[in-house]
C-alpha cells in the first residue's frame, strides 16, 4: 500500500539580519505596499507577512485574489505556510479597491478566526492592515481591534 509523503521545507537566501524589521504599522505598510500587485485599485487581494521572533519579515505570501468587493481566504493554507516557515507571528493585509478604509464585519470576523487559530499554534496575529489605492492604510492594532 502506498501513501503520500509530506516534506516540510523552508529555504531562504536572505540572512536574518538583512530582513526588514517591523516596529510599527507604518513599517508593515511600507513593506506591504512595495510588494502589492499593480491591481490595488481593481480587485481585492489578501496577503500575509510571516514574522520571526525578532519581528523581522521572513516571507510574504499572497493567499488570495478576488473580485471588486471581496476575496476568500483559506486558513488551512495560511497556517500551513506559517508553520512551514516556523513563523512566530503573522501580519494580515488586504486592500479595499474602493478606498474605503473602514473594516467590514467580514474583515473583523476573519481577523478573529485567524487570532483563535494562531493562539492554538502558539503564534500571534500582530496586526491586520487594510490598504487603499490612495496610499493610505488602516491598522487594526492602531485602532484597538487586536
Amino acid at each position: 500500500m502506498e501513501v503520500a509523503e509530506v516534506k516540510l521545507v523552508y529555504k531562504t537566501r536572505v540572512k536574518a539580519k538583512d530582513r526588514p524589521q517591523i516596529e510599527s504599522s507604518r513599517d508593515a505598510y511600507w513593506i506591504l505596499e512595495s510588494h502589492w500587485s499593480d491591481q490595488i485599485d481593481l480587485l481585492e487581494e489578501f496577503n500575509m507577512l510571516l514574522i520571526d521572533q525578532s519581528a523581522r519579515v521572513m516571507w510574504i505570501i499572497n493567499l488570495s485574489k478576488g473580485g471588486v468587493a471581496g476575496t476568500v481566504v483559506d486558513l488551512k493554507i495560511a497556517f500551513a505556510a506559517a508553520l512551514k516557515a516556523r513563523a512566530s507571528g503573522i501580519l494580515l493585509a488586504h486592500n479595499h479597491p474602493s478606498g474605503n478604509l473602514q473594516p467590514s464585519q467580514a474583515d473583523i470576523k476573519l481577523t478573529n478566526k485567524f487570532r483563535k487559530a494562531a493562539e492554538v499554534l502558539d503564534m500571534r496575529v500582530l496586526d491586520h492592515i487594510i490598504l487603499s489605492p490612495d496610499d493610505t492604510y488602516y491598522s487594526f492594532a492602531d485602532n484597538s481591534l487586536m
